[in-house]
């Protein structure tokens, strides 16, 4: 099992919490946000932390773009951001050619932001799922040879399982859940054609924000997939500003996955904890 957290990079508050979570807890891997506030901080803590693995949180949507806004003007506003509605970026992405064309160079140009660091690049994923849109995942696999991509989120968890913990779904979030079983469906297919790993399972989006000590503890038990990641999005408490994207509750989320009971389940099941190369 990876268990890893997203939004490394984002702010300080978030980057003190997942090295307290690997270094104190069970967090195995982090994904990195190169355009985030905290940016240098996350790439200075991560070489003092070799342990942990690192991967790329792909924003192209939600976030900071790396390139100019004048290189890229069909992705981004005046201001580099791209825009916040999910679904806008991805009907953007579907009919536009200049905003593909766009698009792969700041794909590439995120993924050479990285490379500069020299942290190895075991993962890619994005920031709020958006790399999964098919043309997003087409690009990774076209630039994944260069910068040595092996290993990409494609998000999958049963809708049983959830419900198993006692958690409800409503209908909004039952049509998205339908979408990313097409997208995984779509993204197993290409992966698989090119060599690129994937895990069985991915827990984490149907409780984003909440990945709390009691969740986990009615999870773990229920997950029969010998393949499997399970991400979250910890953070100190932060006056004044959202410590990440998530919407979540950062500090509850970082108390799980520093408690030692969820350790010891965690190795009960039979889990073991490890980077993605190991998967």
């Amino acid at each position: 099992m990876v268990i890893n957290g997203d939004d490394f990079g984002h702010s300080h508050a978030v980057n003190q919490a997942i090295i307290q979570a690997h270094t104190n807890g069970v967090l195995t891997s982090a994904s990195l946000m190169v355009t985030g506030d905290a940016f240098a901080e996350a790439v200075e803590l991560a070489r003092q932390h070799p342990s942990l693995g690192v991967g790329l949180h792909l924003v192209v949507g939600t976030g900071r773009a790396v390139l100019p806004p004048a290189h890229i003007p069909h992705l981004v506003d005046a201001n580099g951001r791209f825009p916040d509605q999910p679904v806008r970026v991805g009907l953007r992405y579907q009919f536009s050619r200049a905003a593909r064309r766009e698009l792969l160079l700041e794909i590439r140009a995120q993924l050479q932001r990285f490379k500069d660091t020299g942290l190895p690049l075991t993962h890619v994923d994005g920031h709020l799922h958006n790399h999964v849109h098919p043309y997003v995942l087409q690009c990774l696999i076209a630039l994944a040879e260069e910068f040595g991509i092996r290993f990409i989120r494609l998000p999958f968890e049963e809708l049983s399982v959830h419900r198993a913990t006692g958690s409800r779904t409503g209908p909004g979030a039952l049509l998205l859940w339908g979408i990313f079983r097409l997208l995984r469906a779509h993204g197993v297919t290409q992966l698989s054609a090119h060599g690129i790993g994937y895990a069985d399972r991915v827990y984490g989006w149907l409780h984003s924000g909440r990945i709390t000590e009691a969740y986990l503890s009615r999870l773990i038990p229920l997950i029969r997939a010998n393949r499997v990641e399970i991400y979250a999005h910890p953070s100190l408490e932060e006056a004044g500003a959202s410590a990440s994207d998530s919407g979540g509750d950062g500090p509850l989320e970082l108390q799980a996955l520093t408690s030692p009971s969820i350790r010891h389940l965690l190795a009960s099941c039979r889990f073991q904890g490890v980077r993605f190369p190991e998967l």
